[in-house]
């Protein structure tokens, strides 16, 4: 690289017709930064670079070469910007002969880590201006203290000039893309959402269906069957044998019920729910079952659709692997992600999916749709077992936590 001190005499027009070049072919910003580091460096020998941009009302997104650092890793909110001052249009340059011991750089709440961190003594910064509006800034350092001068911010103020309308063009091209992209998402899950209510409707249709023909083919049979033994001419049935007719009537009749209400979970809780259910669904099979909240029952703070879609799910995937997998132990956990969201996974030792025909599959498609109507990822992991995972993808749908 060149010292900063060379004049600018000396880069000519050529420069920046070369810059003009490089950026002629590219569409992305970091490439098109990268593209012309070179030329940068040719007119202000730097240790690092970045172009910060304004990217929506009180925060900036910034591009860096040279070293990488947390500028670039996430957005920072102007007020705590080295760089506010340009920003806000307070001033129209700003250089130091060491930004470490300077406090317009590193003020309090200010994000300048990175010039401590890497030691960008030298700065130099610019605006960076598109028909008289700030848009972003040109920021220029180095290792080196007191290695600018005035004559380093016109050469920086040339390149700002230059490099602005380029970049502004990129960002807002880049901008688009992410609001098209957006629309894009949201019709799909509207349009998920639509068939998923589609596909529930007639689930609960096939549901109602199943119940009715339960209550007729048994509960209904069996108390006709009592009634009609208690008005036949023949003797009386013994009060023992018919207490303990009734009492399978009964049984029957909570288990239809239980199937579907599920008043465990509004009795007692989710986790507990889910513990029954894991209970009932392996019955005397040598299955050893476990429920693990690591999240103080939060579960129990979702909005009741969301609460009883959830369980609903968990039942399908217990059932699912209770029946199919062969498998000698189940667990079911809820936790958070490394984001914070959400997450139930029920997880076995069986012999997994892609292994099993259609039994175990089942039921998967409607765990899918209870999943999109409340907004949640379904996976499905296969790794010594079998591990079906859930997760609400926002904390909107939470109460109380």
């Amino acid at each position: 690289m060149s010292t900063a001190s060379a004049p600018l005499a000396l880069a000519g027009d050529d420069v920046f017709v070369r810059i003009s070049s490089h950026l002629a072919g590219e569409t992305e910003i970091p490439s098109a930064l990268g593209a012309v580091a070179d030329e940068i460096a040719s007119l202000i020998a730097f240790t690092h670079a970045d172009i910060c941009l304004t990217d929506s009302p009180g925060w900036t997104v910034s591009y860096e070469v040279g070293i990488t650092t947390s500028w670039s890793r996430k957005r920072t909110r102007v007020q705590n910007s080295p760089v506010r001052d340009l920003l806000t249009a307070r001033c129209e340059s700003m250089l130091t002969a060491d930004a470490t011991q300077d406090p317009r750089y590193t003020f309090t709440g200010a994000r300048c880590e990175p010039i401590f961190r890497h030691e960008l003594r030298s700065r130099v910064n610019v605006p960076m201006k598109v028909m008289g509006r700030v848009i972003g800034t040109l920021n220029i350092s180095h290792n080196a203290r007191g290695l600018y001068d005035e004559a380093t911010v016109t050469r920086a103020r040339h390149l700002a000039d230059m490099l602005a309308p380029y970049f502004h063009a990129l960002h807002a091209s880049e901008k688009a893309q992410q609001v098209a992209r957006a629309r894009a998402e949201a019709q799909a899950r509207e349009e998920g959402l639509r068939q998923g209510a589609l596909d529930l409707t007639q689930e609960l249709e096939r549901e109602r269906q199943r119940i009715g023909m339960d209550l007729h083919d048994q509960t209904l049979a069996d108390l006709t069957r009592l009634l009609r033994d208690l008005t036949a001419d023949a003797a009386t049935p013994d009060r023992l044998v018919l207490a303990e007719r009734l009492g399978h009537c009964i049984d029957d009749l909570r288990r239809i019920i239980d199937t579907a209400v599920p008043t465990l979970l509004e009795l007692f809780g989710f986790a507990h729910a889910v513990r029954v259910h894991l209970e009932r669904a392996t019955g005397h099979a040598p299955v050893v079952v476990d429920v693990v909240d690591r999240t103080d029952n939060t579960p129990d703070r979702l909005d009741t659709t969301t609460r009883t879609a959830l369980f609903r799910i968990t039942q399908e995937a217990i059932n699912n692997t209770a029946r199919h997998s062969g498998a000698t132990r189940i667990a079911v956990v809820i936790d958070r992600d490394p984001t914070g969201r959400l997450r139930l996974t029920v997880q076995d030792n069986g012999c997994g999916f892609s292994a099993t025909t259609g039994g175990r599959q089942s039921g998967l498609s409607h765990m899918r749709t209870r999943a999109r109507l409340i907004d949640a990822d379904l996976e499905i992991l296969e790794k010594v077992g079998t591990s079906v995972v859930v997760t609400l993808r926002t904390t909107g749908k939470e109460g109380r936590i």
